[in-house]
């Protein structure tokens, strides 16, 4: 490809030798052949799954709250985007975490579009993560970016490090929360917006 070519977006990522190195040697650990016909592509295949994984990490998750709207009609209540699914990977051994979180805002003189609050969550999430560290960087990402009176950020979710190894547990959530502003210092304004999420 010459330089006045334009990349195809569309192109599978290159995968270096030594990453899919590293991958064949996991194989070979765990006991199995790197060389069956089955495993062959494998070492590419698990990659560009991890590239896709860890795409959060090439991503400023703060763009997508810099856009906001300022004409709400005199609306200044409780915006809610509850139900959000995501998925994630634990850092401690790279397992899923899979689950789903609410996020809500009190807004001052403007809003977001709804799907950027989707799109912060996922651009954090795309990182390997703790279910903690991950409540804490959406909210403080929505507090910092929209100046809101107050931010509200609930998550759920199952994680696999816990259900499929370790103790195999499967069937247990975990619930974390983080509250700025209006929703920690008035406790009537957070019972408000926890039963609003459900909680």
């Amino acid at each position: 490809m010459t330089a006045s070519t334009p990349a195809n977006p569309l192109a599978k990522p290159d995968v270096p030798e030594d990453v899919q190195e590293a991958i064949r040697t996991l194989i070979r650990w765990t006991g199995d052949d790197p060389t069956r016909e089955g495993l062959l592509d494998t070492p590419k295949r698990v990659a560009r799954a991890w590239k896709e994984y860890c795409q959060g990490y090439d991503e400023d998750p703060a763009v997508h709250l810099s856009r906001v709207f300022e004409e709400v009609g005199g609306y200044d209540e409780i915006v809610l985007l509850k139900d959000i699914p995501f998925h994630s990977h634990c850092e401690h051994h790279m397992a899923p975490i899979i689950g789903k979180a609410a996020i809500a805002y009190l807004p001052t003189d403007n809003v977001v579009g709804i799907s950027k609050l989707a799109r912060v969550l996922h651009g954090f999430a795309r990182r390997l993560q703790i279910q903690e560290r991950l409540t804490a960087e959406v909210a403080q990402c929505i507090w910092d970016n929209l100046n809101p009176r107050g931010v509200a950020v609930v998550i759920e979710a199952s994680h696999a490090c816990m259900t499929a190894r370790g103790v195999r547990t499967p069937g247990v959530g975990m619930v974390t929360s983080k509250v700025m502003g209006t929703f920690r210092s008035d406790s009537r304004s957070r019972e408000e917006v926890l039963k609003l999420m459900g909680y």
